[in-house]
């Protein structure tokens, strides 16, 4: 990553920052979250001017929330390996609280929605239940520690289900191309069931496999689902792109029937969405806000889309940036550099329309994926 490598870091830094405070603030509680989502959703004002009121939301032992717990936990286990040399102490304090974490999580079974209800549903519900988190969390404390109780843990599980997506909601998908590494890199063969269902999902994904079951649209876009679809797209390619490299340090091959896969297929497959993300597609679209000379003008974001405070210092109220701002068909006044828009439809279209959000909208777990996938790429093209 060259000169990139120190930004890296404080941008995990300043989230763990906040996981760290949201795990140890209270004895037994882990908060989870700020704000109203449904009061928040009724303003389009912006984040300077926010009044309404930040309640505070967490899970506890009377109140479960195994799946954002064991989230939690995976990223802080993850981040540890990050700091693991370059800053000792905080790597530890990281590995120490993924563990109570992931300890909690374990130990008070449930789902976080059935334990805060409105607080995040119907927005964020963990409609794929919480044993996808409980592997994701012990798979990164296993990958930390090669503590041995993490292994027994999630090989007693039963989180098998077959899948053909990777979301903020479901881990699964996630956790097997992590857990796959142990074999292919390590040839570690107690993880051999692992590799096989995470190329099961390669094979759900490609589309020359006898059993896909992925969509593409005529401009080559893989499509999931409606509603904000360039988050599967770069999930489900920063899956690619990961197992991608596993299979070229080990230089394997699999066969999804009779078509068999390489490290390049699975490259030029990741390529290919990454690509067409960027603006090579049937609409010459970049769906990153700011690059290219064509991109989404009118996103669907407070902050973007209302005069910023400098041009215009007096609040506007909660709501009165809806009819000057939010229904006009005026371009946004602030570019939000770098920012992924929920995408095109199906049929490749895009009507650049701010109240068409499952479309025109940005979201941190469209930009977090496709991380993966632009390093990956940079390092495959400059060597």
């Amino acid at each position: 990553m060259g000169p990139e490598i120190q930004n890296a870091r404080a941008a995990i830094r300043w989230a763990t920052d906040y996981f760290i405070k949201c795990a140890i603030a209270t004895p037994n509680t882990l908060y989870v979250g700020v704000g109203d989502p449904t009061t928040d959703h009724k303003c389009w004002e912006r984040p300077e001017d926010m009044d309404t009121a930040r309640t505070v939301y967490s899970v506890s032992a009377s109140k479960p929330g195994s799946d954002v717990a064991g989230e939690i936990a995976a990223a802080l286990a993850a981040a540890s390996m990050v700091f693991r040399k370059v800053d000792p102490k905080y790597s530890r304090l990281l590995l120490a609280t993924a563990k109570k974490v992931m300890q909690f999580a374990m130990q008070y079974k449930g789902a976080y929605s059935d334990s805060l209800g409105s607080a995040v549903c119907p927005f964020y519900c963990s409609y794929s239940g919480y044993k996808d988190e409980l592997l994701w969390g012990a798979a990164w404390l296993w990958r930390a520690t090669n503590d041995a109780s993490y292994l027994n843990f999630l090989q007693t599980l039963g989180a098998n289900d077959a899948t053909d997506i990777f979301s903020w909601d479901n881990k699964l998908a996630g956790a097997r191309v992590l857990l796959a590494r142990r074999t292919l890199v390590d040839n570690d063969k107690r993880f051999e069931s692992f590799k096989q269902q995470a190329e099961d999902f390669m094979c759900r994904i490609i589309p020359n496999s006898p059993s896909s079951s992925t969509s593409y649209t005529q401009g080559g876009l893989m499509f999931k689902l409606a509603e904000s679809n360039l988050q599967y797209v770069t999930s489900i390619t920063f899956l690619l792109s990961t197992y991608a490299k596993y299979m070229s340090a080990s230089k394997y091959t699999f066969n999804c029937g009779n078509v068999r896969v390489s490290s390049a297929t699975l490259r030029n497959l990741a390529k290919q969405q990454v690509d067409y993300i960027l603006g090579e597609n049937p609409l010459k679209m970049s769906y990153m806000v700011g690059f290219g000379a064509n991109f989404p003008k009118r996103i669907h974001h407070r902050g973007s889309s209302i005069p910023s405070k400098a041009s215009h210092p007096q609040a506007f109220g909660c709501d009165n940036g809806f009819q000057s701002f939010f229904y006009t068909s005026n371009p946004n006044p602030n570019t939000l550099t770098g920012a992924i828009v929920g995408g095109p439809n199906q049929n490749d279209g895009f009507p650049d329309d701010r109240t068409d959000y499952s479309h025109s909208e940005p979201a941190t777990y469209i930009n977090a994926a496709i991380v993966g996938p632009l390093a990956y790429l940079a390092g495959s093209y400059s060597s």
